[in-house]
Parts: structure tokens; sequence; C-alpha cells
């Protein structure tokens, strides 16, 4: 275990940010989750929520570790598909390797997100039409938000993968209670409910199947943040944009019959 077998100091929280940060800059992300699971249980046990730094840093932990095995996977993908590959009758062998790996980092996320960070109580409070609206800006509701549509995400990591209905119906799930409830404490303009709109539009058009709705809800969210543009925080401008120029750019790919054959869209895990 290293470095998670030595005593931790009158810290922890602190400890395990501090360990966590250091793994990332030596690029060591499966360190970097470890620390930043361990995380989690230790906020959850002491009731205490996590900072917008920690859950950043646990986003960018599994992201790196998962994008690996996606890219990995793609690329085998392709590869038994092309009936020239030499040692192709190897290649389902191979795939079957990266796609347990993916489902074993895809499940680890998900029970951190389903036990530890998202409240469903408090989601349901949220959305419900006859409490008193809540304020754009609410920083728990921002980060059920957060939560819900890192769940959203990689459910549809495991449905590219593991084609089961159960996995896409999860994805669609979640999804759709994390736009919900964007609009009622997020602005249009906002990084995260621009970046779970692009996901979830990359969900309709590559999981579901269903380019109109893909294509109905970037153009929705890309139109609306446009006329809230004068509400867009300075701090968020930078990321906010360029999602607003990933969800034009997938519009346009989706419009074009021929460009659907090259490109894939683009959608938020780079964030």
């Amino acid at each position: 275990m290293g470095i998670f077998a030595a005593e931790w100091g009158s810290d922890k929280r602190k400890d395990l940010v501090f360990v966590a940060r250091t793994a990332e800059a030596a690029e060591r992300y499966d360190d970097m989750c470890n620390c930043m699971k361990a995380l989690v249980k230790h906020c959850a046990e002491r009731k205490e929520n996590l900072t917008v730094d920690e859950r950043n840093l646990l986003s960018v932990a599994y992201k790196n570790v998962i994008g690996a095995r996606r890219a990995s996977w793609r690329t085998l993908n392709g590869e038994s598909q092309d009936q020239d590959s030499k040692g192709v009758d190897l290649i389902p062998t191979y795939k079957t390797q990266v796609q347990k790996e993916l489902t074993n980092i895809c499940n680890e996320v998900l029970v951190l997100l389903k036990e530890d960070l998202i409240k469903g109580e408090d989601i349901k409070k949220y959305l419900d039409d006859t409490a008193p609206p809540k304020k754009t800006g609410d920083p728990d509701g921002e980060a059920q938000v957060f939560y819900l549509k890192m769940a959203g995400d990689y459910y549809r990591y495991l449905a590219e993968a593991v084609i089961e209905k159960k996995n896409e119906e999860q994805a669609a799930d979640f999804y759709k209670q994390a736009f919900e409830l964007s609009t009622k404490v997020l602005e249009p303009t906002h990084p995260i409910r621009l970046g779970l709109a692009l996901n979830y539009s990359v969900c309709f058009y590559e999981i579901l199947k269903d380019k109109k709705k893909a294509c109905q809800l970037a153009k929705d969210a890309f139109d609306e943040a446009i006329s809230k543009l004068d509400k867009l925080e300075e701090a968020d401008y930078k990321d906010s944009t360029l999602i607003m120029q990933l969800l034009r750019d997938n519009l346009t790919l989706w419009t074009s019959s021929e460009a659907e054959q090259s490109q894939e869209p683009g959608d938020g895990d780079g964030d």
C-alpha cells in the first residue's frame, strides 16, 4: 500500500488532499483515486460535505483512469472490426480484459456516489414543486447536480462497453435528475449546467440513439446560455464558452450526415 499504509497526521482530510495533489502532479492517478476514495469515506463518516476543490479532485482522479480504458476500448473495437488485422482472433480476449477494468472502475465510482455523495432526500426537496423555490447558486444544490451528472457519465461509460439495457436506463435516469435539478439551482451559463447538457445530449445521441432529442437538448442549452450571457460570471467565462462551442460543434456534426461517418461528438469528459 506504500504511503497509504502510513499513519495520517492530526488532520487526515488535509493530508489526503495533499497526497492526492502530489499523486496528480506525479501522474499516479490510481494512487490519486485511492486518496479521494478515502477522503469521501472520511467525510461521510463525519457527515461533512466535500469542498468544490475536493470534488474536482475526485472527478479528475477517476476521469484519468477511466479515460485510458475508454481510449483502449475504442481502439480495440476498431481493431476487431478490421478483418485484415493480424492476430484478430486475440482481440476479443484483450477486449474482455479492458472491459473488466472499465467496469470495475465505473462500479467503484458509482458506489461512492450513490452511498456517500448523492443525497436523495435533499434532491426530492429541491424538485418538489410545492416547496419554496431555491435561489440559483445554492452550493448544496450545485454539488448534487455535479454528483448526479457524474453518475450519469459513469453509467454512460459502462453502456459504451457493456451493452445492457440497465446501464442505458441508469445513465438516462441520473442525467434526467441532474438536468431537472440544474434548471432550479444553476444559471443557464453555469459550466456545470452546460457540461451536463453537453453530456446528456451525447447520451441521447450515442447511447439512447435518439438523434432528435440530442439535437434539441444541445440547441436549447446553447440558445438559453446565449440569451443569458450577461449573467455569466467572469470566473466561469473560459469554461462556459468552451462548452458552448462544443455544443455548437456537436449540433453541426449531428446535422451533417457526411460528418457523422468520420467524427465523434465532443463531451465534457476533459473538464
